[in-house]
């Protein structure tokens, strides 16, 4: 085994060993076509990994998405498993490993349904749903002869053949990023399957006329654009855990929860609640023996912003949770449990990095399992029944697009098992994101990385580009990025700070809590801070020019810095609330806002005048790239033309660009080809001089 890994890692890097004079810059089509993979899923016996792998084009026609396997023990190259112009997701496996489950829209489907791959005798996937509003998350039982899924039920199911249309709502929500509220609900099915794993008889909807679903409130845990109900099966084959929310209607003026429920697959029953309180839960898994039951867990608190934690908890009475992973203070990214239910592994954000710790099921005794010196992991995976532990993630850093790795916590490392990228990624000029720490004005330590430019040397000056990250709630991290690529920016020949900033995750959910009460005046001086920081400790740094961008609450930041500064020679701002009172008056969530600021407009804290950029228009001057997607729900486009109307009324240099196909973020090759030139224009115009 250890020769295996050994001839993968000199397969995977041997083309990384380019003399420097044949390297080049980064350039658009090296971000937008890097192969995209993700969820990867490691089979029960721990022999085998199936994932998906992305094929961006700047055409859509010409893209295309399929699963790969490749052996957990990197003995062989990736395969294709699927070619179909639809993408497939949500996969799962059988527990005797011998097919998939996923869903995906094929020919002649109108909306996604649930297939099946038989990877034991090969042949075509197999379509085992018909569900006409769509089928996803799919689950086997655990003795593969029944599948669950989620769909979603019109709440009024004649609808469609209404001569009027109208968006009619009686709570909130009413939007979600770049959609409308549907007027359907997650429902819960369960396919009995033959010996041959085919549909045998009709699909149980278990939560028709339940109360639960009659209930004014009830939601699953909210995605960018589904109400997922996270299910899971119970070892016996006779139950399944799943996620509901009974108050989001209340999301207008409350924390909405999320809490677990128990249904029998056989149906007939009322969901019986498992938890109570105001905690939320999701992701729950059982443990092999099913004896004990483990869920991300998010404590409420007064504080807008609490970290994820794992908890575990008894089956079949499920008792009080036990935390396991909160002495780390550190939010949970993915998690899995050992075959012998011993040992939870799971990743967690640490101060720019995303990496792998562990903790006893026992009692919280959370460590790191080794340090990560670059990069980053996502969408940890774990055998099931594999006799030593087998676990694979996604794997990343800033100068290597996404690759799955198997991690090797017993010789402290990870092995990369596929390359779909490292040919590119080894003719690109580029260096590893530097670190480093910084003291700001209230004596705290602040974290930061540095993006330099293809051909750098130390001896000569280079301008600063100061990018500010999204979230609030989110933390630069060494990976690869496609929206705001660092390096793509650095590439004319500018150094790119990334400051982890109070209210950043990574760093304890203190600091990421810091935020509240102080939305922007705190994290920009930070960042200005670290800018000093860099220009000081750096002689390559010139700070006699400097400009800052930032997109959503990084645009927000932006639009503090025409507020309340003029160090910066330019801006560029995407997605940037300009005015806080209509971005809490349009956008699709609005509690949390308020609770931020110490209560809504009308209450008159005094933060919603002292920190509101608009309120500083009369000192706008600095020049500033401004862009927003029209179909943007989050930070809506009246915020966008609010600025622009304050930017012209104030004669500020100024562009405005709006992409009306695009919402939150820009999503469409070529319009990002366009954003990025627009963008290096703008900075060359005065940054170069």
């Amino acid at each position: 085994m250890k020769k295996r890994f050994a001839l993968v890692v000199l397969a995977l890097f041997a083309c990384t060993a380019l003399p420097a004079a044949d390297l080049r810059p980064i350039t658009h089509e090296d971000v937008w076509l890097a192969k995209r993979l993700s969820s990867p899923k490691v089979s029960p016996d721990g022999r085998s990994v199936v994932f998906l792998v992305s094929e961006p084009a700047y055409d859509d026609k010409d893209k295309s998405a399929d699963l790969w396997l490749v052996p957990a023990d990197g003995s062989a190259p990736a395969r294709r498993l699927t070619n179909s112009r639809g993408a497939e997701s949500d996969v799962a496996w059988s527990e005797d490993g011998k097919r998939i489950v996923f869903a995906a829209k094929r020919e002649g489907d109108e909306t996604a349904q649930i297939y099946a791959l038989d990877l034991a005798f090969g042949g075509e996937a197999r379509r085992l749903t018909r569900a006409a509003p769509g089928a996803r998350s799919p689950t086997l039982s655990p003795d593969g002869t029944q599948l669950a899924y989620v769909s979603d039920i019109p709440d009024d199911p004649a609808a469609a053949e209404h001569k009027y249309k109208v968006r009619a709502f009686d709570g909130f929500p009413i939007r979600s990023w770049d959609h409308w509220q549907e007027a359907a609900k997650p429902h819960l099915f369960v396919q009995p399957l033959d010996a041959a794993g085919e549909p045998s008889g009709e699909p149980r909807d278990l939560l028709a006329g339940t109360q639960l679903v009659k209930s004014p409130g009830y939601a699953g845990r909210k995605t960018n654009s589904e109400d997922e109900l996270d299910p899971v099966w119970s070892r016996d084959g006779r139950q399944i855990v799943f996620v509901a929310s009974t108050n989001q209607d209340q999301a207008a003026y409350a924390f909405v929860d999320r809490q677990l429920y128990r249904v029998m697959a056989g149906g007939g029953g009322e969901p019986e609640r498992l938890t109570t309180g105001s905690d939320s839960y999701s992701v729950p898994r059982f443990s092999s023996d099913g004896r004990r039951l483990f869920a991300k867990y998010e404590r409420r608190t007064p504080r807008v912003y609490n970290i994820e934690n794992v908890v575990a908890l008894g089956w079949p009475n499920v008792g009080a949770p036990i935390a396991l992973t909160a002495p780390l203070d550190r939010p949970v990214d993915a998690y899995a449990v050992s075959p012998d239910g011993h040992t939870l592994w799971f990743l967690a954000e640490d101060q720019g990095h995303v990496k792998l710790f562990s903790t006893s099921t026992d009692r919280a005794s959370p460590r790191l399992a080794y340090a990560l010196d670059s990069g980053s992991y996502s969408a940890l995976s774990m055998a099931a029944r594999a006799k030593s532990p087998v676990l694979v993630a996604g794997w990343e850093s800033a100068v290597h697009p996404p690759e799955i790795a198997r991690l090797d916590p017993r010789a402290r490392r990870h092995v990369t098992l596929t390359a779909f990228n490292a040919a590119r990624a080894a003719a690109i000029d580029w260096q590893p994101v530097r670190e480093f720490w910084s003291e700001n004005r209230r004596g705290e330590r602040i974290h930061s990385l540095l993006a330099l430019p293809p051909g750098f040397d130390a001896a000569k000056k280079y301008p600063l580009l100061v990018l500010m990250h999204g979230g609030p709630h989110s933390m630069w991290t060494d990976s690869f990025g496609i929206r705001w690529n660092p390096h793509l920016l650095a590439a004319p020949g500018y150094v790119v700070l990334m400051t982890n900033y109070k209210g950043s995750t990574g760093y304890g959910e203190a600091f990421a809590q810091s935020i509240q009460g102080d939305p922007l005046r705190g994290p920009g001086d930070d960042i200005n801070d670290a800018a000093d920081a860099a220009i000081k400790r750096f002689a390559f740094v010139d700070g006699s020019r400097q400009c800052a961008g930032g997109a959503s609450y990084g645009g927000h930041l932006a639009n503090w810095m025409q507020a309340s500064t003029t160090r910066y020679r330019c801006l560029v701002s995407h997605a940037g609330l300009v005015n806080l009172e209509s971005q809490w008056a349009t956008s699709d969530v609005i509690f949390g806002r308020e609770v931020n600021m110490g209560g809504p407009p009308w209450s008159d804290p005094a933060v919603w005048r002292k920190q509101n950029p608009i309120a500083f228009a009369d000192k706008f001057r600095t020049p500033v790239l401004v862009t927003v997607g029209e179909r943007d729900f989050r930070v809506p486009l009246n915020n966008t033309l609010e600025y622009w109307s304050a930017l012209q009324r104030q004669r500020v240099p100024s562009r405005l660009l709006v992409f009306p196909d695009e919402n939150h973020w820009i999503l469409s090759g070529e319009n990002s080809r366009y954003f990025y030139g627009e963008v290096q224009a703008w900075l060359a115009k005065y940054l170069t001089n």
